[in-house]
This record gives structure tokens, sequence and C-alpha cells, in this order.
């Protein structure tokens, strides 16, 4: 793939619900393996910006496109999608199924890949993530940590029959939620390897400090279905912009308001 195909390309990008305005006009070019964050208060449309990206919705208005492709019909629509994969806040396994079977589930679809094959590929991407002891076990007799890097190694997985992009691009929403400050360091280290397995870029949606920190190159604000900045995560930790000060400390005086619940 030509080096001057963004990954991400948004143009005017607008969603709302009904009548209530999610996300404004958003223009965003993002790089081939680049990482980048995407932070702002709960309610501001992160996820909604994943789920896009995911193929999962479609923009009310503005022209999204991945990898050079402009994106006009929903994932499962497609005939030959963008490679794209999701690893969500909640990890998603099938909790009747193995470790293994839950890898490896969309290689099993269809029965289209060798058994032999399958497996190969599973142990693999779950030695990866560390987890090459527990193929055998279910979900339930996982920590959450380990629940997650589950998820991982089910990211790291490509589909031999299947023509993919080079460089797929990663989206990770809010990895390291409820995890204690060791299993966090542990996601975190492993979101960045398992971008620069795949060879891909990521996209990481986090309230996390240290999650945004060290698993990004560059960090956006959003907030009012607006990029508020943009920058470094040396920027970042830096900079007196009032939305992302008022973000990093926490405080209630600032551009931001809680969200009504």
């Amino acid at each position: 793939m030509a080096q001057h195909i963004a990954a991400v390309e948004m143009q005017s990008l607008s969603m709302q619900w009904e009548k209530f305005p999610v996300l404004n006009r958003l223009n965003l070019t993002m790089r081939l393996g680049e990482r980048l964050a995407i932070v702002g208060p709960s309610g501001s449309g992160k996820s909604t910006i994943l789920r896009l990206l995911a193929g999962l919705l479609l923009p009310t208005s503005g022209e999204l496109q991945l990898f050079g492709e402009k994106q006009d019909f929903l994932r499962l629509d497609q005939i030959n999608p963008p490679d794209v994969r999701l690893v969500f806040q909640n990890p998603a396994l099938l909790g009747s199924l193995t470790v293994e079977e839950n890898v490896g589930f969309l290689l099993q679809r269809g029965g289209k890949v060798d058994q032999e094959i399958v497996h190969r590929k599973v142990m693999a991407a779950l030695e990866e993530v560390g987890l090459y002891d527990v193929s055998n076990k279910l979900p339930g007799q996982l920590s959450g940590g380990m629940q997650k890097r589950v998820s991982f190694a089910r990211a790291l997985i490509n589909e031999p029959y299947k023509e993919k992009s080079a460089m797929p691009l990663l989206l990770y929403d809010e990895p390291t939620a409820g995890l204690d400050p060791v299993a966090c360091t542990r996601i975190e280290d492993l979101i960045v390897k398992t971008t620069k397995l795949a060879c891909g870029c990521s996209i990481v949606v986090s309230h996390v400090l240290s999650t945004i920190e060290r698993t990004a190159e560059r960090v956006l604000m959003l907030y009012g279905g607006r990029f508020q900045w943009g920058g470094t995560i040396q920027e970042f930790k830096e900079s007196k912009n009032p939305f992302v000060k008022q973000f990093r400390t926490g405080s209630l005086q600032g551009p931001m308001q809680p969200a009504d619940h």
C-alpha cells in the first residue's frame, strides 16, 4: 500500500441521534503506523468514533475514508471490508467456549480454514500475550486482566484465506478500565506490542492517564462534538489548554461541564 494513503481520513464528519448532535464536522487525518489516543469526558462521543471506524454505524453527514477507500456501507454489507479490529472495553468472550475457541472463533466460522492452521495461529497469538498455558480454560476461570489479554490475542488473528490491508487499524475502547495498576501496565505494554506485531496503527479511547501516555504518540481532545485540542504526548503533558488541563487534573473548574445523569 502506498505510504501516502492515510489510514483514517475524516472530512466534515457529523453524527447525530435523532435531533441530538454527537459529532460536529470532525476533520482528522491519521497516518499509517501511527498510535493515537482520543480523550474527553464521558458522553463526548469517543466510543461513537470507534463504532463509525468499525463500520457499526454510518455518519449522518461528511466523509470517512479508511486506507483510501470511502466508507458508504456498514461493515456487514461490504464485500471486501477494511481490516479494522475492535477490542471492546468488555472482552466480549463467549462463556461456553474455551479460550482457544474464543480466539479462533472467526476462523472457525464456515470451516474455511484447516483446523491445524487455526490451532497454530491461536496458540501463537496466545503466546504473544503470555497466555499459552490457558487455552483449554473457560473465560470465567480467568481474571479480568487475563480476559482482556485473550481479546488482544483475538485481535492478532489474521484470516489466511481473506485478503487484508497491509496495516490493520486496531481500536481499543477503555482497555484498562477497572484494572489494578499492575494489570494496567501489562495491558498498556500489550497495546503497543500488539499494534507492532500486527504491523498496524491504533486508536485508544481512555480516561486513564498512564494508558494515554504510554500507548499513544498523539492525543486529540474531544468535547462538544469537536476536537478542541491536538498534539504530541509531550505537549499533552505540558499543555495549558483549559480542556487538557481540566482533563488531566480532574478539576470541576474549567470549560467541560459534567454530564447530567
